[in-house]
């Protein structure tokens, strides 16, 4: 699945200059409409799969798999029939 604790990942990403790392759950086929975050995003897929659409470019994410996303850049998620989980820094 994943190679890092959360605890690894955390301390790594708090290195790097993020804020804070938080844990996400979504249930399964679950869409989110176009939307951005006032935060940049680094995040790693721990459970579950999930599709990412950047300016008209769906990634497929699956457990193990890494993304990151800048501040107000608008997108949209749409996550697989088990849900998914992902660690994810955020930094304002």
């Amino acid at each position: 699945m994943h190679r890092h604790s959360i605890d690894e990942f955390k301390n790594s990403c708090l290195a790097a200059g993020f804020d804070e790392v938080i844990e996400r759950e979504w249930p399964a086929h679950t869409e989110l409409a176009s939307h951005t975050h006032p935060f940049s995003v680094h995040a790693l897929v721990t459970r579950g799969e999930m599709w990412l659409t950047i300016a008209g470019k769906t990634q497929h994410l699956l457990a193990g798999a890494v993304f990151s996303l800048d501040r107000d850049v608008p997108h949209q998620e749409r996550y697989g029939p088990v849900g998914a989980s992902y660690w994810a820094a955020r930094k304002a």
